[in-house]
């Protein structure tokens, strides 16, 4: 028995199952458009910045003894 979902993209019913190669994308389009807003950052995941995740780095690094 397979699972239907919703296509995250343009929340069509999707069959979650091996004839469902786009799943959870209805279709190969969908699922490059949501691609799309992952690389332009429409969608992220919450989180530091790169930049504080650095300094955060660099003191833990400067706290070790050599």
């Amino acid at each position: 028995m397979s699972s239907v979902v919703r296509c995250p993209t343009c929340e069509r019913s999707v069959e979650w199952n091996e004839s469902s190669p786009w799943r959870p994308f209805c279709s190969e389009r969908c699922k490059l458009i949501d691609l799309g807003a992952w690389a332009s950052e429409k969608h992220s995941i919450p989180g530091g910045t790169a930049e504080s995740e650095e300094k955060l780095r660099d003191s833990d690094e400067s706290d070790e003894v050599t």
